[in-house]
């Protein structure tokens, strides 16, 4: 709980806003979440339009429409178009295959100033890449249709994370999030297991590329079971981490367009899918026991079936379905329900999307719904989608300052465990007075927010609209008449605005 005592003062006016001194007081839950608190739950932030369409549609056709949405959905004409226009050209490996050309090219120079000025320049195409990948995120995060999928990208990017600070992750993220996750958000957890482990950022990023026969890398077997999928005591020994590194030798990465040399027996074994390559000169032979499972040495096959051990495994539904739930809930879920959730991924084998409708309409998640404190990622976004609802900004950069402010910038976590989700992470004094002070930039003008990055581009007009028809519907229902007191002691719109953001309401 937000503690009390903290003085907010913008401009010429000096208030005192005291947070959380009692628990929140409400009406009597309904039988089920509220609309609000559905939507605020579910999504990256309620605004009148997000609000107005599940009214349009109803509570159950616009779940079910959440959870099972087309591949593809379109954006906002405006966000549409800067996603498009920032979006890498050509395939994947030959962008990798370009930048490991200019990286070489530019170590081989011999010339001091002109290897400097080289290699400069390929550290800025490395992060013209991330900063394309941060405003594609940033946007859909904003404007999707599809918000429980994006929420739910998000969640298993973190669980499944990667940091753009190694080596040239920082071209490889963005692709990662967009062809490794989001498609299997709502999908199969398998195939999102098996999209993650293929994925070039996730070998990089925990080595599984270095790892080969005679020089075993433990690294990503190690968070594959720990973190991925069986969790902390889920049964696992450090037996069964060496045998799955063995069974992942092999697995790795090449941008080169021929294949490798093998011996002709093993030409049939070489998996390539873009720059994810399995070569079975590397890979470990011998059989494997893994989980009290034999696994026979055949190559690539094995990896398969370590991943189907483990994604159909008692302990993995349970680490699993725990996260899915404490994440949208806010909190952490009884073991009762985890158990429901558990029964019901190991019965639809791993089926994401029905763990979600199964959480939505448990008793304990309409309990929780709007009482678990934002981490940063949501406070920033559910700031911004209420007050400028379907507006799209155009430039993101300020959005991504306020969350490195924060602690929780986008691709910036550099250990494999993600960032924090409880409350006790993000709730410090530090913490609140860096909210105070983005509040008030949010609340008192446009930020940045709609100033192009371009050369001599000039911010069009834009002022937050936080006191919309959401609020004077169901928002201002859930103010405290201690925060209404204090809102109505703001002596400008300015004022105003950053004390709602400020206020305990809209920081759970």
């Amino acid at each position: 709980m937000v503690k009390s005592g903290r003085r907010a003062i913008f401009g010429s006016a000096s208030i005192w806003l005291v947070l959380a001194t009692a628990p929140l007081t409400a009406a009597p839950a309904p039988p089920g979440p509220s609309d609000l608190a559905l939507l605020d739950a579910l999504t990256w932030g309620a605004s009148p339009t997000s609000f107005s369409a599940l009214r349009a549609q109803g509570r159950e056709a616009w779940l079910s429409a959440q959870l099972h949405p087309a591949a593809t959905m379109a954006l906002p004409p405006g966000a549409q178009s800067q996603i498009e226009d920032a979006q890498p050209k050509g395939p994947l490996i030959e962008r990798v295959a370009a930048l490991d050309a200019q990286a070489k090219a530019a170590n081989a120079l011999t010339d001091p100033d002109a290897k400097k000025t080289a290699q400069a320049a390929y550290q800025g195409a490395l992060n013209d890449a991330l900063r394309q990948s941060v405003a594609a995120t940033i946007l859909r995060a904003l404007y999707a249709p599809d918000q429980v999928r994006e929420r739910m990208t998000w969640f298993w990017f973190n669980r499944f994370n990667v940091h753009q600070g190694k080596a040239n992750l920082r071209a490889l993220v963005g692709d990662y999030v967009d062809t490794a996750i989001r498609p299997h958000a709502l999908g199969r957890f398998r195939d999102l297991l098996g999209a993650s482990l293929e994925h070039p950022a996730m070998l990089r990023y925990l080595d599984n590329a270095e790892n080969a026969a005679g020089r075993i890398n433990e690294n990503y077997a190690r968070e594959l079971m720990e973190l991925h999928t069986l969790g902390v005591g889920g049964g696992y020994s450090q037996h069964d981490v060496e045998e799955l590194a063995r069974i992942l030798t092999g697995a790795g990465i090449d941008a080169r367009p021929e294949n490798p040399k093998v011996r002709p027996e093993l030409q049939d074994r070489i998996v390539r899918r873009g720059l994810f390559l399995f070569n079975p000169a590397r890979h470990d032979d011998g059989d494997k026991v893994l989980l009290g499972h034999t696994i026979r040495g055949r190559g690539f096959d094995e990896i398969g079936e370590a991943l189907d051990i483990l994604s159909r495994h008692p302990a993995t539904a349970r680490n699993v379905t725990r996260a899915m739930a404490g994440y949208l809930m806010g909190r952490p879920p009884s073991d009762a329900l985890v158990a429901r959730l558990a029964e019901i991924y190991e019965r639809r084998d791993g089926d994401i999307a029905a763990i979600l409708d199964a959480l939505v309409h448990a008793p304990e998640f309409a309990e929780a719904a709007g009482k678990g404190f934002k981490d940063p990622v949501r406070y920033v976004f559910s700031a911004l989608r209420l007050a400028y609802d379907d507006r799209v900004i155009r430039n993101t950069a300020p959005v991504q300052g306020w969350l490195n402010r924060l602690g929780e910038g986008l691709f910036n976590r550099s250990t494999p465990d993600g960032y924090p989700l409880d409350a006790g992470a993000w709730n410090g004094p530090g913490q609140l007075t860096t909210r105070f002070e983005i509040a008030r930039q949010i609340g008192s003008g446009p930020s940045g927010l709609f100033k192009p990055a371009l050369p001599d581009a000039v911010e069009e007009p834009a002022f937050p609209l936080l006191q919309n028809a959401l609020y004077f519907g169901p928002l201002a229902g859930t103010l405290t008449a201690q925060t209404k007191l204090a809102l109505s002691r703001a002596v400008s719109p300015q004022d105003w605005n950053t004390l709602f953001l400020s206020s305990p309401e809209f920081m759970q």
